[in-house]
């Protein structure tokens, strides 16, 4: 198996919707997105799949060495290996990815988050970095594109944390701010034992609002001169949105189970958003 080959296995397995907005790049951005995006789900699956800390550290560890080895011409893994004839060319740097496995580091020591302003830091690492690199990618010429990409991902990230609530509680995360959960009075243990009320809607319907506001802020932040190159992102977006839609019109029920699109539907929203451009 060629690395590309790898990449492009990676993606398809994790059946995310980034994947589906990959599909209308052209073959070489289409490449290097899939590169980046595999070695993306790599770190995050360690944060996710290795149960002992210790163990988890110690490959995030072995991660940003094998960033260094890369960027000296020394790739050893194969999403790596995938990604870095990209690199120059769409301005990815060491830093990028070692901001990417700063973030997914906060995870193993962190489970909460005091304020909004606090998840943003964890947000800004894990899905405003990420964003950029997808935006240079797809073919930035604007720098305000920059700015554009980080609140996108910022929205996206939140409605991940939305998506899933349950997932999160089950590896005993709660990524809803301390503060919010307390001005809906909802209760810690509540989340992390997946008990459902009214307190608990209200704070999710507060949590869908907000990202919605977001992706309102990044779509008026994004240059018309880069919105045609930038599509795959809009297309993200509105796949995204609709998630977002049909948790709230199912009564926001994200602690028992994870919520989401169907392939086909998925596809279709970002075909629709191909013709239309928005």
């Amino acid at each position: 198996m060629t690395p590309e080959q790898y990449a492009q296995e990676k993606a398809a397995a994790s059946g995310s919707s980034f994947y589906y907005a990959f599909l209308f790049l052209p073959p070489p951005r289409r490449a290097a997105i899939t590169a980046f995006y595999a070695f993306c789900r790599e770190v995050d699956d360690v944060v996710d799949e290795v149960s002992d800390p210790m163990v988890a550290a110690n490959k995030l560890a072995w991660w940003r060495s094998e960033v260094q080895r890369a960027f000296a011409g020394q790739a050893q893994h194969p999403a790596l290996q995938a990604l870095m004839p990209h690199a120059a060319a769409h301005g990815i740097t060491a830093q990028h990815l070692l901001a990417v496995i700063e973030g997914c580091e906060m995870d193993l020591s962190q489970s909460r988050y005091l304020d909004y302003i606090g998840l943003q830091r964890y947000c800004h690492l894990v899905a405003g970095i990420v964003g950029e690199v997808a935006a240079n990618i797809f073919g930035r010429t604007q720098d305000a594109t920059v700015q554009y990409a980080h609140r996108m991902g910022l929205a996206f990230q939140l409605t991940n944390i939305i998506r899933d609530v349950g997932d999160d509680a089950r590896r005993g995360r709660i990524y809803l701010p301390i503060n919010e959960l307390q001005r809906f009075d909802v209760k810690a243990h509540e989340v992390l034992n997946r008990v459902y009320s009214e307190r608990f809607t209200a704070l999710m319907r507060f949590q869908i609002e907000r990202a919605h506001q977001t992706y309102d802020e990044a779509l008026a932040l994004l240059p018309e001169a880069d919105r045609r190159a930038q599509k795959p992102g809009l297309m993200m977006a509105n796949i995204y949105r609709t998630l977002l839609h049909e948790i709230d019109a199912g009564g926001c029920q994200v602690l028992h189970q994870r919520i989401s699109l169907t392939p086909v539907r998925k596809l279709w929203i970002a075909m629709k958003t191909n013709w239309r451009g928005r």
